[in-house]
């Protein structure tokens, strides 16, 4: 069964506990040199960012690429920020998880709901939202069944909008949960290095 090996990946990979301003921060590095990094809720256990990073082609480590959580904003004062910035009323795609559920959300789309539509596309392993009007269209795929290697349900995807903000629900399957649970009651065995502490503790 493909689940065990997602896991055990995890499980082999060096981890690093810090508890900071009400937020658990566990970093990962595995074998192949890649990073990851996740922060979780103190009091509720939820998932609030995960980001992951590579050794570029010189050996150096590259940028975070964010797949949960607030986007990377530019450094302000770079040079390119200085010359084109992103408006601020463009359409801003972020997930943000909850316990039961991958969540995404679309930021500074005014239309009424009718206008989108949400679907699976299984051969290519991804969602595609599209609108009536032609005005967004974004295809985005959910790693964590790709590294499980799970099926796309369609009927585990809905999607609702309020405040100009689109939000895409796909409930998580059972697989997934167990998984987590099991990985959750690892990491707290990970003593995390006090508040204000310099040394992160390692397993």
């Amino acid at each position: 069964m493909a689940v065990p090996s997602w896991l055990e990946r995890l499980r082999a990979a060096s981890k690093t506990a810090l508890v900071q301003d009400g937020k658990r921060k566990i970093h990962y590095l595995f074998e192949d040199g890649k990073e990851m990094a996740e922060e979780y809720d103190v009091k509720t256990g939820q998932l609030v960012s995960k980001k992951w990073r590579e050794k570029n082609t010189l050996g150096g480590s590259g940028k975070w690429q964010v797949e949960v959580g607030e986007p990377i904003s530019p450094i302000l004062g770079a040079l390119e920020s200085e010359l084109i910035k992103e408006s601020s009323s463009n359409p801003v795609f972020m997930r943000k998880d909850t316990l039961s559920s991958f969540q995404w959300r679309i930021r500074n789309l005014p239309y009424p709901k009718e206008v989108y539509s949400v679907s699976v596309e299984k051969e290519q392993r991804c969602c595609v939202i599209r609108t009536t009007n032609k005005k967004y269209y974004k295809k985005f795929s959910i790693p964590d069944l790709d590294r499980y290697q799970l099926p796309l349900d369609t009927a585990a995807l809905s999607f609702t909008h309020a405040n100009n903000t689109l939000i895409i629900t796909y409930q998580k399957p059972k697989e997934i949960l167990a998984a987590e649970e099991q990985l959750q009651k690892e990491l707290k065995k990970i003593k995390a290095a006090n508040n204000g502490d310099g040394d992160c503790k390692t397993q």
